[in-house]
């Protein structure tokens, strides 16, 4: 009969203090690198977006839905300016024209393909920078408004936003805490889609 040997197994090698710090740091910078990429944070800077959002709102923008979808009408979104001498700036505003659309102001309201766009979020009438004008949009372009359309640089002045400089749609606010919450989303049951 053969005697069984006593088989040595490899000691299991613990890393030191200092090798798990390292390695816990990494992983932490990888992670919080890989979550700004696909849903960075941003700040608001103004007052366009009142009463919606206030100046140093701080929000989470979701990359993965325009991934997998299209932006759509009532969204607010983040975008890269489409006005050359401010390329590096980003912009907060709210889709009121979806590509194909006629948007038009007339009298001081807003209207898609000749219906009038019911705002329940704007914080008051427009008055001086809504004359009357209208736009076609082409492909791929989207017409976006601030809430407070007295106080908003948006697609009146720089016309529509091409869907290439659209960063993404903002889905929460985390400050200030007590407005802590996600971002609802505003629906036009009037317009069709």
């Amino acid at each position: 009969m053969e005697k069984h040997k006593p088989q040595f197994r490899p000691k299991l090698r613990l890393p030191s203090f200092w090798g798990e710090l390292l390695q816990t740091i990494i992983f932490v910078v990888l992670v919080t690198v890989l979550f700004d990429m696909a849903i960075p944070r941003s700040l608001v800077d103004g007052k366009s977006m009142q009463p919606t959002f206030e100046d140093a709102d701080r929000l989470v923008v979701s990359r993965v839905h325009y991934l997998i979808g299209s932006p759509e009408r009532g969204d607010i979104i983040v975008f890269n300016s489409v006005e050359a001498y401010d390329a590096e700036l980003m912009l907060i505003k709210r889709v009121i024209g979806l590509p194909g659309e006629h948007i038009e102001i007339r009298d001081h309201q807003v209207y898609v393909n000749g219906v009038l766009l019911d705002e329940p979020y704007i914080k008051e009438p427009c008055t001086a920078l809504c004359s009357n004008n209208e736009w076609v949009l082409g492909k791929d372009e989207y017409f976006v408004m601030g809430d407070n359309r007295n106080n908003s640089r948006d697609s009146r002045r720089f016309g529509p936003v091409p869907i290439t400089h659209i960063v993404g749609r903002v889905v929460f606010r985390y400050w200030p805490f007590d407005r802590f919450g996600p971002i609802s989303h505003q629906d036009y049951p009037d317009i069709a889609e």
